[in-house]
């Protein structure tokens, strides 16, 4: 994006094999500069998403196999680019430039990025603003977080998984305790108290064997996962 705000059409990105939608939004701000857009063919590719992304939501000038994706970077450095200036930078373009050069977002002018969404940022928990390019969608918050769409589907799903494990390390820690205080009342010949206690400790170990269930078939969503559900 950096290199596509400064030099426009001079610019060729290149999408090479790779998981979720990396790459995606940078080979967007290249094309809407006018500059040249290359991806791996997807067949090509030992992890297919990122060019397939890519394909799927940009207008891509050259999809090729990797062997000849070095003959055409020297056959396109050596065309002449367009005229400077025929595809002005955007606004947002501008934004998150700035926010790359670590000016504060909101000094930057983010919340004139895109629109609030309901989603928090599950870093900072701030308001995600979206962003639509094309049929593509774009996170960022307040404070300058992004994420494409498969990168905050990954991050809510590791968020989820912790906080799973969370829950099992406190069921866990409870089941102890009680325990603990069961063999407690029991050396001390209160049977009643030390019989409840255990009650409740295997109670509480069930719905730990629930969460760790869960924790084990959890699944992180992308994009290509839930298509090849289908």
């Amino acid at each position: 994006r950096s290199a596509a705000h400064a030099f426009g059409p001079r610019v060729v990105g290149v999408v090479l094999t790779g998981w979720l939608d990396d790459g995606t939004a940078g080979i967007w701000a290249i094309k809407e500069r006018g500059g040249t857009a290359v991806v791996q063919h997807p067949d090509d590719a030992f992890a297919p998403a990122m060019p397939l992304n890519a394909i799927k939501h940009v207008e891509i000038d050259h999809i090729v196999p990797l062997k000849d994706i070095a003959p055409l970077l020297v056959r396109l450095t050596e065309t002449p680019a367009a005229e400077e200036g025929a595809r002005p930078v955007s606004e947002e373009m501008e934004i998150e430039v700035k926010i790359a050069r670590e000016d504060g977002a909101l000094e930057s002018g983010i919340m004139k990025w895109g629109e609030p969404s309901f989603y928090a940022c599950p870093e900072c928990h701030g308001v995600l603003l979206q962003l639509k390019e094309g049929e593509n969608f774009r996170f960022r918050c307040h404070t300058g977080h992004a994420y494409s769409v498969d990168s905050l589907l990954a991050e809510f799903g590791e968020k989820t998984e912790e906080s799973l494990w969370s829950a099992i390390r406190a069921l866990e820690e409870n089941v102890l305790l009680m325990r603990d205080l069961a063999k407690h009342f029991g050396d001390r010949h209160d049977g009643a108290d030390a019989e409840a206690l255990l009650t409740k400790a295997n109670e509480a170990q069930r719905r730990a064997d629930l969460v760790r269930q869960a924790v084990m078939n959890h699944d992180n969503l992308s994009r290509e996962k839930v298509a090849g559900s289908d």
